[in-house]
């Protein structure tokens, strides 16, 4: 009877298994289904990070079964716990926003249920023609002896006949400083040898390093989610922690926020703020004006502005827009010497573009005040006092009445409603786009190919204005890559290819990681004598389906979510870069076994 209720619950299991799994083949659930009332199944899959990825690299649609959030009280499945249990449990937080692990007694029931349910020997049972269904992996509270964090099942196939089942099993400890604690690599080769009995071994060994606090330009850390860091992969581990080989295949990850005051592009990028306040303003009919932050106004500004250009006529030469260009330079006093010649102001500012800088450096504060600088432009037009330089293909409204102006008629303009903000919003734009550009071609040889996209006038203004947010955000990146890690073009150029490829196809994310594979030599001298923050050597014998694998891994962050790190106070020191306190790691090893049913 004990058999024939464990078969019914392995086909109920593998009919609920299976009508998630046709559901999730159009688009992944968003919410998890609920199993027996104490258990959630969530399908991951397609573009959803794997919660188990840093140690299992398998399948690409997975089940995980963690504990049901209502539920979490009065488990009649629970074991008694152990001590070491009953301090975790302590450590952890009452209540979290994380996914909650089952106890390990609950997620072994849960994996027998599973491998009955696939395994095609059991036919007494009559579940039926088994279906293969998606590698199982199971959150543990770590609660026994080993503190496994997560047991896993992946079915073996031949065809769509499944033969048998990979059983994984993880553990975690720490954290820790103490390296006696860590394994030494030829007993852990020898002991996959004995469990597999394998004659022959391979090694694998992967690293990661952070490297954007590694090359800080400032002891202060700037609140930021940005990171800079580097995965390393190479063959052929010689011992625990080794330095990757200048040999291994290198990819760095990049993940940058914009507006960092220490950047050599900071007064750019809030010359980009004032452009979407006024976007934002144009779109809700709500323009937040700026505090003004000197005693002359805008208006006063602009008037001496005019009247100068009355008095040269025509006159513009180089040297004159550079002497203008040297007192709209943003303010680089704050950051290296070696970062100014990164991003300076253009040198070839037209009319409206100096007008935009005159009005944004002294910050126009009212719309009124707006209508007063327009419409002194506009009568110095019409009256001829001015015939002002404008870049060929400007496409602002402006730039159409300068144009005019050459032919002495200069169509009626009404300032009223929203065409003043529309006015200096364009030729902010127009002023941003040229900056952009002019950076990309210089400094990363990039061609146009992408940048018509980016610099289109044929889209509606609020398209154009989320286009420039996403030049800038490349061009942070760029800027950063270049002072950071002192990038040349070998590595420039792709990675604005790699930046612009997203970007085309793609909306404004600053969360986004973008990756560009680069030889460990580049960025070797910003790790080589740091401390990893992830560290993992995989040990594997065998091939195809009867490959077996053994993982060992050091991190200075928990391995696994429902193992944190809400705990903050406790784990903290573990990502302190740089300090003379021994660096905190969390040791995981992830081992395998197999069981064929034919």
């Amino acid at each position: 009877r004990a058999t024939q209720g464990r078969g019914a619950k392995a086909s109920c299991a593998l009919t609920f298994s299976f009508r998630i799994y046709e559901e999730g083949r159009e688009s992944t659930p968003e919410h998890p289904y609920l199993f027996e009332t104490d258990v959630e199944i969530c399908l991951i899959g397609g573009s959803c990070k794997s919660p188990i990825e840093r140690l299992w690299n398998g399948n690409s649609m997975i089940y995980v079964l963690q504990k049901a959030r209502h539920n979490e009280e009065n488990d009649p499945m629970e074991e008694s716990k152990t001590d070491d249990a009953l301090y975790t449990s302590e450590l952890l937080p009452k209540e979290s926003s994380g996914p909650v692990a089952l106890s390990v007694r609950r997620a072994k029931q849960l994996i027998s249920l599973y491998t009955m349910a696939q395994n095609p020997n059991m036919t007494h049972l009559k579940i039926g023609e088994p279906v293969v269904l998606p590698p199982l992996w199971i959150r543990c509270d770590s609660s026994d002896p080993e503190h496994t964090c997560w047991l896993g099942a992946e079915p073996l196939k031949a065809g769509n006949k499944i033969t048998g089942i990979n059983f994984y099993m993880v553990t975690c400890d720490g954290p820790t400083a103490d390296k006696t604690c860590f394994a030494n690599l030829e007993e852990l080769k020898t002991a996959h040898k004995m469990k597999h009995h394998s004659s022959v071994v391979m090694t694998k060994g992967s690293a990661q390093y952070e490297l954007i606090r590694a090359a800080a330009m400032e002891d202060t850390i700037v609140e930021s989610e940005s990171n800079i860091y580097v995965d390393i992969t190479w063959n052929t581990v010689n011992k625990i922690l080794e330095t990757p080989p200048l040999m291994s295949a290198a990819t760095l990850n990049i993940m940058l926020e914009s507006g960092d005051p220490r950047s050599p592009v900071y007064q750019l990028y809030k010359e980009l703020q004032f452009l979407l306040a006024l976007a934002e303003g144009l779109k809700t009919g709500v323009t937040e004006w700026p505090e003004p932050l000197e005693s002359q106004s805008a208006v006063e500004l602009v008037q001496e502005f005019l009247t100068d250009l009355k008095n040269k006529l025509d006159r513009f030469c180089l040297s004159e827009n550079q002497n203008e260009s040297e007192k709209i330079k943003c303010d680089t006093a704050a950051v290296d010497s070696s970062m100014k010649s990164i991003f300076s102001e253009r040198g070839d500012l037209d009319f409206a573009e100096q007008l935009w800088c005159k009005m944004r450096s002294k910050c126009v504060s009212s719309y009124q005040e707006l209508i007063e600088c327009f419409t002194l432009v506009i009568k110095s037009l019409e009256h001829g006092e001015i015939q002002p330089w404008i870049h060929q293909g400007s496409s602002s409204l402006l730039s159409k009445l300068v144009q005019q102006s050459y032919h002495g008629k200069v169509e009626v303009v009404s300032l009223s409603g929203i065409t003043p903000i529309q006015m200096l919003l364009e030729i902010g734009l127009d002023k941003m786009k040229k900056d952009y550009v002019s950076f990309f071609i210089v400094e990363s040889g990039s061609c146009l190919l992408f940048q018509d996209y980016f610099i289109s006038t044929s889209v509606e203004l609020q398209e154009q204005v989320h286009r420039v947010q996403k030049l800038h955000h490349m061009l942070e990146i760029m800027v950063s890559c270049t002072v950071l890690l002192q990038f040349k073009h070998e590595n420039l150029f792709p990675l604005t290819q790699i930046c612009m490829k997203y970007y085309k196809e793609n909306p404004l994310n600053e969360k986004h990681v973008f990756q560009l594979p680069v030889r460990p030599a580049v960025v070797k001298k910003f790790y080589q004598n740091d401390h990893p923050e992830i560290w993992k050597v995989d040990i594997s014998s065998g091939h195809g389906q009867k490959e077996v694998k053994t993982t060992w891994q050091v991190s200075t962050n928990p391995p696994v979510e429902h193992m944190t790190s809400n705990n903050t106070g406790l784990f903290s020191d573990s990502t302190v870069n740089g300090s003379g306190e021994e660096r905190l790691y969390f040791i995981a090893v992830a081992k395998c076994s197999q069981v064929h049913f034919t």
